[in-house]
């Protein structure tokens, strides 16, 4: 099926082999550079705050290719709301339990696309995503705390899930898994003695409001076409010894 048709049916969408292996591998080598600067957040908490400080993390979210397929969901004038490495390390990496992004964002309108890029072979072994397809076309559900889960983030939706319909997103690294903010997701724990790493990008139309206060929002930066209604974050500078190393940093300074 064409990813377009696929993410109009079912909420989802598979893009092969979309980065190289070299950037991919940069994307590895920062994660690790990141969980050594944080020593305090775990793998699963690498997020929002951190990226319009960070120039490989901007490099990498305004990379063309992305940009590319964003552009066929939310259009030519895109803007970045949020940015979340989810590193599950091998055997103690959490669950994310049952949830719809549009859930829990401050956009208006809820018009916003996910990319999420694999770093790592995301397979059910090492606690790949799970989506349901079709769940995208109801509407936004309630949410609950679960304080007895052993999760990434203790919400889940508040609707049950039939987890007989739910599907494994194999990914290879550099694949990129596209869904829609409706779409009911989540992801087991990883029980296996390999990582499971991939960036979440959260690519909005400038037309979309981000309604948080203050504002800026810490990760809102202007990426591609007109600047629409929001502020932005300024493109980092980068600072030999500061910052990451990259290939092309120089460019960024």
């Amino acid at each position: 099926m064409d990813p377009m048709q696929r993410y109009e049916t079912d909420g989802y969408a598979i893009f092969r082999n979309v980065l190289d292996a070299d950037l991919i591998a940069e994307a590895d080598e920062h994660v690790r550079w990141l969980q050594a600067r944080h020593p305090g957040r775990g793998g699963e908490d690498l997020s929002t705050e951190l990226v319009a400080e960070d120039p490989f993390w901007v490099r990498l979210v305004s990379d063309d290719r992305l940009l590319d397929v964003a552009e066929r969901f939310v259009g030519p004038d895109i803007a970045l709301f949020a940015s979340a490495y989810i590193a599950k390390p091998p055997y103690t990496g959490k669950a994310v339990l049952w949830h719809q992004d549009g859930s829990f964002w401050p956009l208006e309108p809820m018009r916003v696309v996910t990319l999420w890029l694999a770093v790592d072979r995301s397979t059910p072994e090492n606690g790949c995503l799970r989506v349901i397809p079709g769940s995208h076309r109801g509407g936004l559900h309630e949410v609950r705390e679960r304080e007895d889960a052993e999760a990434v983030f203790g919400v889940e939706s508040a609707r049950e899930v039939d987890e007989s319909e739910a599907v494994d997103l194999v990914l290879e690294p550099g694949d990129v898994e596209v869904h829609h903010p409706n779409i009911m997701h989540g992801s087991n724990a990883n029980n296996s003695p390999y990582r499971r790493c991939g960036l979440t990008i959260r690519y909005i139309p400038t037309s979309t409001k981000i309604t948080a206060e203050p504002s800026p929002f810490p990760s809102a930066l202007h990426l591609r076409g007109e600047r629409g209604v929001n502020e932005y974050r300024p493109r980092p500078r980068y600072v030999a010894g500061e910052h990451f190393a990259f290939r092309g940093a120089e460019s960024w300074a």
